[in-house]
């Protein structure tokens, strides 16, 4: 009877790490919102690293999380690292920074051995319509490692809802009355 629990618990893993190296090492994450604001509005909440503070969840999850800044204050180049219990560890830096198209950064999480890359995407709406659609996307590579290939095919699940919260606390920011 043990051997056959034994038996039956390798084909076990073996089957998962077969199906793991199966899976897709590529993730791509993307939400998209439109903030009934002017891009101006908008713009300076997204390329200055400190104005992330106010509509990124991560950081109303943790209120304690310890930031520091490095670099020019906000577009490319701005960096920022991070250190929470709650929300793990990581470092930012803005890459590209184009006021009417995006603001792209990567991102490494070293407590994963882990980056990937990230942007917003700004496009007007029409004539019609006032406003802008803002479209957060991150995409990374998780690797060779079968297991991790796992992480990969749940992060839609995972980020997404982080995607969809910010912007919209992105667009209450925006849209607020001055």
């Amino acid at each position: 009877m043990l051997k056959k629990l034994l038996l039956a618990l390798i084909t076990l893993v073996v089957l998962l790490v077969l199906i793991g190296f199966a899976l897709p090492s590529a993730f791509k994450v993307e939400r998209s919102i439109e903030i009934n604001a002017p891009l101006a509005r908008i713009y300076p909440l997204v390329y200055d690293p400190k104005a992330w503070t106010r509509w990124g969840v991560w950081y109303r999850r943790d209120p304690g999380m310890k930031l520091s800044y490095s670099g020019p204050p906000a577009g490319v180049g701005a960096k920022w690292s991070w250190q929470s219990a709650a929300e793990g560890n990581g470092d930012m830096e803005i890459t590209t920074a184009e006021f009417d198209k995006r603001v792209a950064y990567k991102i490494g999480f070293p407590d994963y051995e882990s980056t990937a890359t990230g942007r917003l995407d700004f496009a007007k709406l029409s004539n019609a319509e006032k406003g802008v659609r803002v479209t957060w996307t991150a995409e990374g590579d998780v690797g060779a490692n079968p297991i991790k290939h796992y992480v990969a095919a749940a992060m839609d699940r995972m980020l997404g809802p982080d995607f969809e919260g910010g912007l919209k606390n992105l667009k209450e920011l925006a849209e607020r009355p001055e």
